[in-house]
Order: structure tokens, then sequence, then C-alpha cells
């Protein structure tokens, strides 16, 4: 791990085994502890938090998405378009129409 970075686990306050929703509950609640909008902002924590929660979350993401994709044979796939037919113009279409009378002209 690269010695510039704090460890994210440490910034949240977890344990280095802890889940997807343990590291997001984590977040919520530092975030509300540090927020600007609180009674006592800071700023820094708020970055460190912020960036922390990112670290974390793209580990995440990258576990969840299993092994590497295996490479294809080289054989080509085929595949099937269907194109959808275009709607019919639409006809012309005239709202309801009120006539104005000027003054003193009314039939």
């Amino acid at each position: 791990m690269n010695s510039a970075w704090p460890d994210p686990f440490a910034v949240l306050g977890l344990d280095a085994d802890a889940g997807p929703a343990e590291i997001t509950a984590a977040y919520r609640r530092a975030v509300r502890d540090c927020h600007p909008d609180t009674a006592h902002p800071d700023r820094d924590r708020l970055a460190a938090v912020i960036a922390a929660y990112r670290r974390l979350r793209g580990r995440a993401s990258r576990r969840k998405s299993g092994p590497e994709p295996r490479t294809c044979s080289g054989e080509p796939v085929p595949v099937r378009v269907r194109r959808a037919e275009s709607p019919p113009p639409p006809g012309l279409r005239a709202g309801p129409v009120r006539r104005h009378f000027g003054h003193g002209e009314r039939t």
C-alpha cells in the first residue's frame, strides 16, 4: 500500500475484514459527523473520509466483478440484428379552435 495514502479502514474506523454494508454505514456516519452543515465541520477529515470510501468502494466493485473474463477463441460469433419498423408519420392534428370577437361583433 502506498505510504502517502492513510489506511482507508483506519480513516473510517473499521476492521480490515469489513464488508460492503459495514463500509457504507461507517462512511455515512463519518460524513454526518464532519459535514460542513453540522455544528463542528471538519473539511480535512471529510476529504479523507471521501477518499477512503472511494478506495474501498473501488476495491469492493473489483471483488464483486469476479474473475477476469476469458479470452475468446477467435471464432466469429453470429449476431442477428432486428430493427424495429419505423412508426408512420403523425397525421395532421388540430386542437380546439376559439373564435375571438372584436368589440361589438357578436354573432
